[in-house]
């Protein structure tokens, strides 16, 4: 026999945030504004509010401390909402993001969105939540295609691209044009090769923080910044 799941109150929620590194557009503090903005048009408390800070889009629940968090502090608080600022802030993963409800429900709530889409039960509101989903794995898919074709374009002529210095490399005296480091070179090579393996971008960090192996600040890195290094070794090889 299942246990019965106490569900939460509808007046009550718990707020969920997460910001990739390319997510400057819809930062913390927009997404929290976005959020109180609803919380108080709907006559909600938000009991409890949750930021995972570079996290990608496609980052497994149990690799997002603050999901995790957000879980158990909507059993804490009885809460009967998970609110996110958009969906898309849950995963650009149709098949992650509906994980994430799975848990939200079997803690007792419903995920919805303080921008307003998709939220609801009817079939209606079913159907929406699957177009707007599957709408933000094929964004998702067409910003890497976009972002990949640039790159490799820059990478053919040795020119930096916008924005920071890439890690695994160094910009060269004429300002313009770029300079493979070799120790970052070696930990990118690395990293791809544990992904080829099939551990879990997690793992990935873990055994890079393992072997001694950090970032340019002396720090270990995280799962989206392994993804990256993947994601610039594929551009190497197209370019």
């Amino acid at each position: 026999m299942s246990k019965r799941v106490k569900i939460g109150s509808p007046l009550v929620a718990v707020a969920y945030v997460r910001v990739s590194k390319d997510d400057q557009k819809l930062g913390p503090e927009a997404q929290r504004a976005s959020i109180e903005a609803w919380a108080r048009s709907q006559g909600v408390h938000v009991a409890a509010l949750h930021v995972d800070q570079g996290v990608c889009s496609v980052t497994p629940i149990d690799e997002r401390p603050a999901l995790v968090a957000a879980l158990a502090s909507v059993r804490e608080h009885t809460a009967g909402v998970l609110v996110v600022a958009k969906r898309d802030r849950i995963a650009r993963d149709p098949a992650l993001t509906a994980g994430v409800e799975r848990a939200a429900a079997e803690a007792g709530a419903v995920v919805q969105s303080a921008a307003g889409e998709g939220n609801g039960s009817s079939p209606g509101d079913e159907f929406m939540r699957g177009v707007i989903d599957s709408a933000s794995r094929y964004e998702r898919a067409l910003i890497r295609a976009r972002t990949k074709a640039a790159l490799a374009a820059k990478a053919a002529k040795g020119e930096r691209v916008s924005g920071g210095i890439p890690f695994g490399y160094r910009l060269d005296v004429d300002g313009v044009h770029l300079v493979a480091v070799e120790g970052e070179q070696a930990t990118i090579a690395r990293a791809r090769k544990l992904a080829a393996e099939g551990r879990t971008l997690r793992a990935v960090a873990a055994q890079l923080a393992a072997e001694g192996r950090v970032s340019r600040k002396g720090a270990t890195f995280s799962a989206c910044q392994v993804a990256r290094m993947v994601a610039s070794a594929e551009v190497q090889r197209a370019a």
